[in-house]
């Protein structure tokens, strides 16, 4: 059997995003990689206690991923109230979780604060996005995993077959 991947619960089908909703991946590798036991699911905010349904939040505006894991950064929620220790703590989770099952690889929800890949939202509560990623994905990729957004699943599909 080759590489495991780490894989957002709301991918799967589990009701745990923010608003209480999935966001359920249909493709036939999730289907052959669930039946080979490749896929370990976990989504980083609830793994750090955060309920659901939550407020939505978001990094400060102008700041990064990295910066939050370096402290200089803050995840906000709606309201303002500071989720920024759930935040690193989902990150923390999520990485050990990684290493302790073998994943090479992650495909995880573009657009979260924790597992956007390629864009998070501005910080200002707008809709806007803006290239960037989450702190679990900032985390993931400090550490050698290959992270994929889930528009991206065809790619982690060919990186897998090159290196199974």
């Amino acid at each position: 059997m080759g590489a495991k991947i780490l894989v957002s619960a709301c991918l799967m089908g589990h009701a745990v995003r923010y608003d209480g909703q999935a966001k359920p991946l249909v493709h036939p590798a999730l289907d052959r990689w669930r039946a080979e036991g490749r896929l370990v699911t976990i989504c980083p905010e609830m793994s750090a206690g955060m309920p659901v349904p939550r407020l939505p939040a978001e990094i400060q505006p102008g700041k990064s991923a990295d910066e939050v894991l370096a402290s200089d950064a803050r995840v906000l929620e709606s309201n303002g109230g500071d989720v920024t220790a759930e935040f690193r703590q989902g990150a923390e989770n999520a990485l050990a979780l990684a290493i302790e099952a073998g994943c090479a690889y992650a495909l995880l929800i573009d657009g979260s604060p924790s597992c956007g890949s390629s864009f998070v939202y501005d910080g200002r509560f707008s809709g806007d996005r803006q290239p960037g990623e989450g702190v679990t994905a900032a985390l993931l990729r400090k550490n050698g995993i290959k992270v994929f957004s889930d528009r991206d699943i065809d790619a982690l599909v060919e990186a897998i077959t090159r290196s199974d």
